[in-house]
């Protein structure tokens, strides 16, 4: 599976992914710096900078990574949504899959 999850900084974003790699909860975080962010909060439009962060794992792994990383977060309400992987490099697959297993 692939995870968007966004930051507000990129110190936070890298503190976080190593923790996920860490506890082998994720193979890898891509951390993609300078995202802009416009959204509805609190019944107001907010437009902020934030980091995104590519997250890699296993449809197994996903719950124990989502809990794990809303402890991590310091947003309210931290964006995480998952994308089902369909195809990719097996050699790749096999290591992600090794990585968190």
């Amino acid at each position: 599976m692939l995870a968007l999850a966004t930051f507000p900084s990129a110190e936070k974003a890298a503190e976080i992914a190593r923790v996920l790699v860490e506890e082998r909860l994720a193979a890898c975080v891509n951390i993609i710096p300078a995202v802009r962010s416009i959204y509805l909060w609190d019944g107001k439009v907010c437009d902020d900078s934030e980091v995104l962060g590519i997250i890699k794992t296993t449809r197994e792994r996903f719950d124990e990574l989502g809990a794990r990383y809303v402890e991590l977060h310091p947003y309210d309400v931290p964006e995480l949504i998952a994308l089902p992987i369909v195809a990719g490099n097996a050699p790749y697959l096999d290591w992600l899959i090794e990585s968190v297993s």
